[in-house]
């Protein structure tokens, strides 16, 4: 008998955004965002007394591009995004051992685990890939009490290359 988990996905603007600061500060771009702002933590600090007052305000503005700017930004953007139709309307998805069904909106799309890319399972989310451009948000708080048997269904028919933090 197939065991079928499914989960009625309504995203918030939070998760939106979270999902976004992942992308925004994953990889080499993520690594490139942590030494710019040290670096220029590092000089704001330990030259302080040498710098001008423009170089400090300068510096003062570098520290605070990746770690205030860009997040305020990014959820300004994804507050937006979260009104449209696409996010508003429940999705809703469902795993079982052939794969992954999608409904939303009176459309449907089945996919076999062979088609799925990867799936990341994140501090509250799980992000499944379908290629480099497309993924499927699920909030870790809507799997509840089926959150071990849900990445146990997944491990067993994702290959550890496929999957990452599970």
């Amino acid at each position: 008998m197939d065991k079928e988990m499914g989960f009625e996905v309504r995203l918030t603007a939070k998760e939106l955004w979270q999902f976004s600061m992942y992308h925004a500060n994953s990889g080499a771009m993520g690594l490139f965002n942590v030494i710019f702002t040290a670096a220029a933590l590092f000089l704001l600090v330990f030259r302080w007394g040498t710098l001008t007052a423009a170089y400090r305000l300068l510096l003062l503005g570098c520290v605070l591009i990746f770690t205030v700017l860009q997040p305020i930004l990014l959820y300004g953007k994804v507050k937006r995004q979260a009104k449209s139709p696409a996010i508003t309307e429940p999705m809703y998805l469902t795993f079982n051992e052939e794969g992954l069904k999608v409904e939303q909106s009176g459309q449907q799309a089945e996919f076999t685990w062979e088609q799925m890319g990867r799936m990341d399972r994140k501090l509250s989310l799980v992000v499944l890939y379908m290629d480099r451009v497309h993924a499927y948000l699920l909030p870790r708080k809507l799997l509840g009490e089926q959150e071990e048997a849900f990445f146990e269904m997944a491990g067993k028919h994702l290959p550890k290359g496929r999957r990452k933090g599970f």
